[in-house]
């Protein structure tokens, strides 16, 4: 599933090409796929809008449009949205192409059906289920050592599991939580309550980093994911633990151990991340 990385890459990607074209038309070729507005509305209502920017809320893409509109875009587990060049044939598993002012279209594609969109009032996001439950940004200045401090003390679930919660932080998923949890040094099973002050710290900053890194190299691609002009990222160069099970840890050499935690993969280093 693409991470905050990955859906800020998208976003950076799209935004100096779209902003300021107008939306022509729509085909909505998978009308599930679509939560809210009904699918004979969707196209009417979006047809001469005109597309102010692109924002992004934890692993959601939002492209805020005119008459006080946004398109909410949830890529789950394989969705693409790819600016596409006039007389691009859509590929296979294409749900919805939007066409644009300059003859150009947008392209969703998602070969899982898992991805979902929705359409609605700007000044009502704060009303969609999944949005409106948000967590803190990681990135943002609310998200600070204290705030992180203050919300640990209470919390007696497994970090690993509590960094995953998007409640509790928006856009951290599996690949940047391991991350994290090594480069912090801190086992995923341990007790998010009993986390000392200087793993805290360590937390804090590892969160910051592996989230940096990743924007800086485009997002983590291994398969599916693809930035909005349909290319794939590099982050997974620089990963250190996740998806490295078997290989020599990168700081100590000794083998990356894969256990299942809430029914997902972990990775993780049990020399350094006693």
């Amino acid at each position: 599933m693409p991470e905050l990385p990955e859906v800020e890459t998208v976003k950076r990607s799209l935004e100096n090409h779209i902003s300021g074209l107008t939306i022509s038309e729509v085909d909505l070729l998978m009308p599930k796929i679509l939560k809210t507005p009904s699918p004979q509305s969707f196209a009417g209502i979006l047809a001469g809008k005109t597309i102010k920017k692109l924002g992004r809320r934890g692993k959601y893409l939002l492209i805020h449009l005119s008459g006080n509109h946004t398109l909410v875009i949830h890529f789950r587990m394989t969705g693409r949205l790819v600016y596409s060049p006039p007389g691009t044939a859509p590929a296979k598993h294409t749900h919805a192409v939007f066409r644009l002012s300059n003859g150009h279209e947008l392209h969703f594609t998602d070969m899982r059906q898992f991805g979902r969109m929705a359409l609605l009032e700007t000044d009502r996001l704060d009303t969609l289920a999944g949005l409106k439950d948000l967590g803190v940004e990681p990135l943002s200045e609310e998200f600070t050592r204290e705030f992180l401090k203050k919300q640990l003390k209470r919390r007696r679930v497994k970090i690993k599991l509590l960094l995953l919660d998007q409640t509790f932080i928006a856009g951290l998923g599996n690949i940047y939580a391991d991350e994290a949890l090594h480069k912090a040094r801190i086992n995923p099973e341990k007790t998010a309550a009993h986390l000392t002050i200087r793993e805290i710290a360590l937390l804090y900053r590892a969160i910051r980093d592996v989230l940096e890194e990743g924007i800086a190299n485009r997002g983590t691609t291994f398969r599916d994911y693809v930035d909005g002009m349909g290319q794939a990222g590099s982050n997974k160069e620089a990963l250190r633990v996740y998806d490295r099970e078997g290989k020599p840890c990168l700081s100590c050499g000794k083998p990356v151990v894969r256990t299942r935690l809430g029914g997902r993969s972990s990775y993780y280093c049990p020399s350094c991340q006693k």
